[in-house]
């Protein structure tokens, strides 16, 4: 019965991709042209720059400073623990001015430095890199270093000012977001290899509080499917501002299964408000997006065959129903692969699709998304991914890993776990305001200064 079920499963989501695919507007973006041709990218994508970062698999994710005057990438270095950041002042002439690795980093086990977020925080700049090392090696409980990167762009200037780490859930932490929060506050959200996300106060931190800064957790709640039994880790978050309601909410993608959307006005407290969940084909959660005003929701499964859903939230978020279990779109870009991670500057969702390479689709009318623009960063056979092929996690696991848009000009910046650093403009996308759409002005991006605009500050005594 087992094999019949899982047969089952694999036939529902190899139709749906199919159907997915042969969506309107999105064909163009996949056939090859008349004359027979293969075009790296799409004629409305231009390349600004490329640069080659080692061997395969050396590269994680990637992160953009947002204001123009401080021109900066940080690149995540998989595997060698450690950061890469680039001086994109010339953007043409994108450059590697500071390296960092984990000392004795040939002792440590592990995917190493994954993802990394910046802030700001009383006139200084900080960068967090995410650090993930298995027990058996150095540092299994370190779960992020933390450096003063004011002095850019003269290296000698950067400063590590301290690491955060977990002892009670060794394995390092996989992915953060840093947020400003509606009361002020500069907080850091962090996977951990237990059934909880950790928040971090950062002003605690930088004061050399001894829990690190450590605040609260969010707990990872009983999966609301029958049988299911528990879910059991955070893989990835979105943090954002709602205005209609005045709430900050944060939304957990974990694995195996589930997306939880807890209000976290008061972060020490947080309330669970719904769940995207018990979604038929859906067997996993990996990457959690909303738009601006909090009512559609994007999801990334990290699974082949597996599109980006696109899910309606306001059945959940009102009490009609318990728990979103029905998406209302989806897209792929090949339904024979996957999506890693993306940016939603809506309408457009910016996809950094591993071996398709980079993806844009406009997401205007939820129940139909369609391509508009791409560029392979890939080059390699796709029989060479991550781990060897061994499962659907990841034998199509290589190519674009992680992307960033600047909202101030509009540029993207991608990281390619094999081919390196590269940075795009899109034609017409000269950059992005959310007021501009009739939406609040809400993304990844972050107002260190001011916090959320329009907010109804709220005091805690």
């Amino acid at each position: 019965m087992q094999r019949v079920r899982d047969m089952h499963f694999l036939g529902t989501i190899l139709l749906a991709a199919m159907a997915i695919a042969g969506k309107p507007g999105m064909m163009a973006a996949q056939s090859p042209p008349p004359d027979g041709k293969i075009e790296q990218g799409s004629a409305n994508i231009q390349l600004v720059s490329h640069v080659p970062l080692g061997r395969a698999f050396s590269v994680g994710d990637i992160e953009i400073e947002q204001e123009l005057t401080r021109p900066y990438v940080y690149v995540s270095r998989w595997e060698l623990g450690g950061v890469d950041i680039l001086d994109i002042s010339t953007p043409e002439k994108a450059n590697i001015i500071y390296s960092w690795r984990i000392e004795n980093a040939e002792l440590h086990r592990g995917s190493g430095g994954t993802d990394g977020k910046y802030f700001k925080l009383n006139d200084r700049y900080y960068y967090v890199q995410a650090l993930q090392f298995l027990q058996g090696g150095p540092d299994a409980d370190l779960g992020a270093v933390v450096f003063d990167v004011t002095g850019l762009p003269d290296p000698a200037e950067i400063e590590e000012v301290g690491r955060i780490r977990a002892p009670d859930t060794p394995g390092g932490f996989h992915n953060l977001f840093a947020y400003k929060h509606s009361d002020g506050r500069v907080l850091l959200f962090a996977t951990a290899a237990g059934p909880h996300a950790n928040i971090y106060d950062m002003e605690k931190f930088l004061s050399g509080d001894p829990e690190s800064g450590l605040i609260g957790r969010i707990p990872v709640p009983e999966f609301p499917c029958a049988n299911q039994g528990m879910s059991s880790v955070y893989h990835d978050f979105y943090v954002a501002y709602h205005h209609e309601t005045g709430q900050d909410r944060f939304y957990g993608a974990s694995q195996p299964v589930g997306t939880y959307i807890f209000d976290i006005s008061r972060p020490e407290d947080p309330g669970l408000l719904t769940s995207v969940a018990c979604v038929p084909g859906v067997t996993r959660d990996h990457t959690f997006a909303v738009s601006p005003d909090g009512r559609y929701a994007i999801a990334e499964s990290h699974l082949r065959y597996s599109p980006i859903r696109v899910y309606d939230l306001e059945p959940g978020l009102s009490g009609k129903t318990r728990i979103v279990d029905k998406p209302i779109g989806a897209w792929t870009a090949d339904w024979k692969k996957h999506a890693h991670n993306l940016e939603m500057r809506w309408p457009y969702v910016f996809v950094a699709n591993y071996m398709e390479g980079m993806q844009v689709f406009n997401m205007m009318d939820p129940t139909d998304p369609y391509t508009i623009g791409q560029f392979d960063t890939y080059d390699m056979p796709d029989s060479f991914a991550y781990g060897g092929g061994q499962s659907f996690f990841t034998e199509v696991a290589n190519g674009a890993m992680g992307l960033d848009v600047r909202n101030a000009d509009g540029l993207i910046v991608v990281s390619d776990f094999t081919t390196g650093f590269w940075a795009f403009r899109m034609d017409g996308f000269e950059g992005w305001n959310g007021e501009d759409w009739g939406m609040p002005n809400v993304s990844t991006v972050q107002d260190w200064e001011n916090g959320p605009t329009g907010i109804r500050r709220t005091v805690f005594e």
